[in-house]
């Protein structure tokens, strides 16, 4: 198996013939289909399926092509970090649930860099997402919570990934509602005084499990349900329709104009921390990635900083 045969398998995918993938990479069609036939060979299995109209993964071809393109995310990385041996790239990769503290802390880091070569990433991602970055080191970090709820799950998760998760802080669990809901002058909510507003919460894609949800009390039963994948467009959800979510009761900068935080009626806790491999050794970049996070967290009202 080689890089070549994996980065035409992607582009295959990406183009849906092997002509228009030829054409895209200038080769010829010949070799794009003789390197394909030999990778089938090799892992005995068929990746494609052919017909007229071009060519489509198989389940065996999908489940192949995610790991190809991790493969080859980390070898395009490589090459880019040793591609200048005289400027070392500084390189600073962060996954993370939906929380604004993370993100904050990921700008001051970026702002503090002042050299030439460098490659910063943010993913606002998946919960299992997270997870699968810090095992496979395609990002240094990830921050995501646990609970009472979800903690033995998440340390399997964790124990299986080899990563260890180091918390942050303690906080309750907070409503978030628009400055014109109906309940967004209580100074306490009662768990089943929701029932009647939608909820909420961040899609988790295939790994759409209570457990693995970025929102705490996903197990209860709720009727109506509106599932997104960015803070933007639930900071617009909140603001112009009266629906809520749950939280740590942190407002980011962007939440700070028509949003309230108000706590629940509830004994359950939230424990906001980061993971990282167990046999990564923190760069400086990382260093103060971490730094900034326990910064902020200081500076915040309504938690428990550890």
């Amino acid at each position: 198996m080689t890089l070549q045969q994996l980065r035409y398998l992607i582009a295959i995918a990406e183009y849906g013939s092997i002509n228009a993938a030829a054409q895209n990479l200038y080769a010829s069609q010949s070799n794009l289909s003789t390197a394909i036939k030999e990778l089938e060979q090799e892992l005995g299995i068929s990746i494609f399926t052919r017909s007229n109209r071009g060519v489509t993964l198989t389940n065996d071809g999908t489940e192949l092509l995610g790991y190809a393109r991790q493969v080859i995310e980390q070898a395009n990385m490589l090459e880019t970090r040793y591609a200048n041996k005289e400027k070392p790239q500084a390189r600073l990769a962060v996954s993370t649930q939906h929380y604004a503290f993370s993100v904050q802390a990921f700008v001051n880091v970026v702002e503090q860099c002042d050299g030439d070569y460098f490659d910063f990433i943010m993913r606002e991602t998946t919960t299992a997402q997270i997870i699968d970055d810090v095992r496979s080191f395609r990002s240094e970090v990830g921050v995501l919570y646990l609970d009472a709820f979800n903690q033995r799950v998440m340390q399997k998760a964790f124990d299986d990934a080899d990563v260890a998760f180091f918390p942050l802080f303690d906080a309750g669990v907070h409503v978030f509602v628009g400055e014109n809901h109906p309940l967004a002058h209580r100074n306490i909510i009662k768990p089943d005084e929701l029932t009647e507003w939608p909820r909420y919460s961040f899609e988790q894609g295939t790994t759409n499990s209570f457990y693995y949800s970025e929102e705490p009390l996903s197990y209860v039963e709720h009727t109506r349900n509106i599932r997104i994948s960015d803070r933007g467009t639930l900071s617009n959800l909140l603001t112009s329709y009266n629906g809520y979510t749950l939280s740590t009761g942190v407002l980011s900068s962007e939440m700070h104009t028509g949003i309230v935080s108000i706590p629940l009626d509830t004994d359950e806790r939230m424990t906001v921390g980061y993971i990282m491999h167990n046999e990564r050794k923190p760069s400086p970049l990382l260093d103060r990635y971490i730094e900034e996070l326990h910064r902020i967290i200081s500076e915040s009202e309504g938690v428990n900083p550890r």
